[in-house]
């Protein structure tokens, strides 16, 4: 159903990063970086979601800051703020105000299995917000606010995007009348897919191959941050946890070697090679000499994107002034979705 459906929607891209501050590895390889790639395939918004930020800490007095830095990250990885569209998301108040309509449209037994709240709530959820617990149903309107058709994704936000497609698809049938007396014949909004995939979708820590790479580590050598300078990622890189083995020389051999897989994988994403084109070049190298690879190569990527970062922060002004032009740009999309859903569900407008 849902492959018949988009073919009635402009092909849009939507993705948010929250402005958590201390941007690493994990956040490029599994966003950022495909962010870029997609803009060269279609109409993409990216949005620092800064109102999810305060889901689960109201008090941030930082937050500005960590806005402008994730502004600076998407910048300076290549992101091209004239050609598509870059600003934080309360600047738009669309978002808000059809969250509390999704807020209308999710069922509570559809939120009872989100499993990221029950992780984040951990045994106090009664103390959790209900920001945080209804946090799907804003990210299900950042996304359908601009009628996405695509969305760039990891695994843990999979659930959601799911979420955010039964809300549309519940939406559509409960105004189904309507919808189609205003000439959308396909339903209004669209059962937005994912984009899931990329040889490092899901960058592990340096320190422990089970565990996703995370600023909340308490050690920061388990994680490479976006800032980071040359002697600072080539020592973290020749820390990082391996097995006293030498790499494989096929893929199917990584399995049961998380750490190895992870090196291998974050070598694959940054060099925009899959894990077997790897592994034919440095299958049954050891270690040491697979890491003086990987340094070299982690420094060419990362660097040039550290000193722009540090260099735009430099210049907040110029940051948000980025910010208000995009999201100027988004709020007359937004906007017009809004004056629809209204219409639809049958509030008064002016």
């Amino acid at each position: 159903m849902a492959g018949g459906q988009m073919t009635a929607f402009k092909e849009r891209v939507f993705s948010g990063v929250q402005p958590t501050g201390n941007l690493h590895l994990g956040n490029y390889l599994g966003a950022i970086r495909r962010f870029v790639q997609l803009q060269e395939e279609r109409d993409c918004i990216y949005c620092v979601v800064d109102l999810h930020a305060i889901t689960a800490q109201l008090v941030q007095p930082d937050l500005r800051s960590q806005t402008r830095e994730v502004t600076a990250a998407f910048l300076a990885a290549g992101i091209d703020a004239r050609r598509h569209i870059v600003f934080n998301q309360s600047q738009v108040p669309a978002h808000a105000e059809l969250s509390w309509i999704f807020d209308c449209v999710a069922r509570i037994g559809w939120l009872n299995r989100m499993t990221q709240f029950k992780e984040m709530a951990g045994k106090d959820r009664e103390n959790a917000s209900v920001g945080l617990f209804a946090y799907p149903c804003l990210m299900a309107a950042d996304i359908l606010v601009y009628r996405a058709t695509h969305v760039p994704v990891g695994e843990d936000q999979k659930q959601h995007l799911e979420l955010t497609r039964d809300i549309a698809q519940k939406f559509n049938n409960d105004f189904a009348g309507p919808i189609t007396e205003r000439g959308f014949t396909e339903g209004y909004f669209p059962l937005t897919e994912p984009l899931i995939g990329g040889p490092a979708a899901r960058v592990m820590s340096l320190r422990d191959g089970t565990k996703k790479m995370s600023k909340s580590d308490p050690s920061d050598n388990s994680r490479i941050n976006l800032t980071d300078d040359a002697d600072a990622i080539a020592q973290k890189i020749r820390k990082a946890k391996t097995d006293p083995e030498a790499l494989p020389s096929e893929e199917a051999g990584l399995a049961a070697r998380p750490e190895a897989d992870n090196l291998v994988g974050i070598y694959a994403g940054l060099a925009d090679q899959t894990k077997a084109e790897v592994l034919a070049g440095y299958g049954n190298a050891q270690f040491s000499t697979f890491k003086s690879a990987l340094v070299d190569l982690a420094v060419a990527k990362l660097g040039p994107i550290g000193q722009e970062m540090t260099r735009l922060v430099a210049d907040p002004g110029h940051i948000d002034a980025v910010l208000a032009d995009g999201a100027e740009r988004a709020a007359a999309i937004a906007e017009e979705t809004m004056r629809d859903v209204k219409d639809i569900v049958g509030l008064i407008r002016r």
